[in-house]
């Protein structure tokens, strides 16, 4: 990112447009449709999807089972959707069952959506066999892919996925900045087919034509040199290799679950759904959860998150991701809550 500025209507950089599409079809395993990185964050990959293929009126079902399937709901409504929610308690997950009763009971859905791996709870939903018992219906599936690709094995072709978003910054190891989404030919030919207009700043068809067509038609001013980490970042997953990747992050998340099993913490989620790079704890009954997660940070250089929302339960979350998806990070981690906990406990026993 320190490297001099390329101009956006550069043919320079409409060169290293295409290499980033390029790797983010690797990334994503998808080879048709369109593929590109938005110029916003992943809420952004979340709207856009719901925008370009939901049209006031359009019944939509949701999956929603934490923070995020719950602003899926959200905007979906916000962009004149009927939402059918398919809810489950933090921690579970929303069963594949329940979705396709829905689907039944609502024929007319244009869209499934769920979160593939939820942020607030560290709950992996099995997306991979939701997509097979879609394969025969005429409904399209979007799924949130923010905390799993690069991350679990995503195989956006195989599976029968319609429209993904992710964002930069977690498994893909880049800075906060730009959304990767994936769309299917199916979910174009929706867009292409719509009577409604769509935001023009997320307008999937003015988009492709600047990212992957040439000559490229000028959308906006983008934002180079999130381009550039974006590259990089890629680069350095295809050099790893995506098993080799999804393997670290699961040794590392699995690592991390069992010593803090191991401590007697309660995990969240489901454990026959825990997602590996992100691991919600359950904060003890008589700890300050808040206050370990500034002893954290100010004492030890660790930010861990917290709960997300009003109705979220007391939890930490703790996500070992890109870079940081290694044991050497876990341990360091677990030393450092060790610390911490050892002192929250001695100061609420006195």
């Amino acid at each position: 990112m320190q490297k001099p500025m390329l101009g956006h209507l550069d043919p320079d950089m409409h060169d290293m447009l295409l290499e980033v599409t390029a790797l983010l079809r690797t990334a994503y395993q998808a080879s048709g449709g369109v593929v590109l990185p938005l110029q916003a964050t992943g809420t952004s990959g979340m709207e856009t999807g719901l925008a370009n293929l939901l049209e006031p009126g359009d019944v939509a079902i949701v999956g929603a089972c934490g923070f995020f399937g719950r602003r899926i709901v959200e905007i979906a409504k916000r962009h004149g959707a009927e939402v059918v929610e398919v809810g489950a308690d933090w921690g579970e997950h929303v069963s594949n069952e329940s979705i396709l009763r829905a689907l039944d009971e609502h024929p007319e859905a244009r869209l499934v959506a769920v979160v593939h791996a939820e942020t607030s709870t560290g709950v992996e939903h099995p997306l991979a066999e939701l997509g097979a018992a879609l394969r025969d219906r005429d409904v399209l599936l979007l799924a949130d892919c923010v905390t799993s690709l690069g991350g679990v094995p995503l195989d956006f072709d195989g599976w029968g996925l319609d429209y993904a978003y992710s964002c930069t910054q977690k498994c893909l190891g880049a800075p906060p900045g730009m959304s990767p989404i994936a769309l299917s030919e199916r979910a174009m030919e929706r867009i292409r087919s719509r009577t409604t207009p769509v935001p023009y700043s997320f307008d999937v068809l003015l988009l492709e034509r600047y990212w992957e067509q040439r000559p490229a038609v000028y959308h906006h001013t983008a934002p180079i040199l999130h381009i550039y980490a974006l590259y990089e970042s890629l680069r350095g997953l295809v050099n790893e290799g995506l098993e080799a990747r999804w393997k670290r992050h699961s040794e590392a998340g699995s690592f991390l679950q069992a010593e803090i099993r191991d401590r007697g913490l309660d995990l969240l989620a489901d454990p026959d759904f825990q997602l590996a790079p992100l691991t919600a704890v359950r904060v003890p009954e008589g700890v300050d959860g808040k206050q370990v997660q500034m002893r954290m940070l100010r004492e030890h250089g660790i930010e861990i998150g917290g709960g997300l929302g009003p109705d979220a339960p007391a939890m930490w979350r703790i996500g070992l991701m890109g870079h940081n998806a290694n044991l050497d990070v876990a341990r360091t981690v677990l030393t450092a809550l060790d610390a911490v906990l050892a002192g929250e406990r001695v100061s609420q026993a006195v």
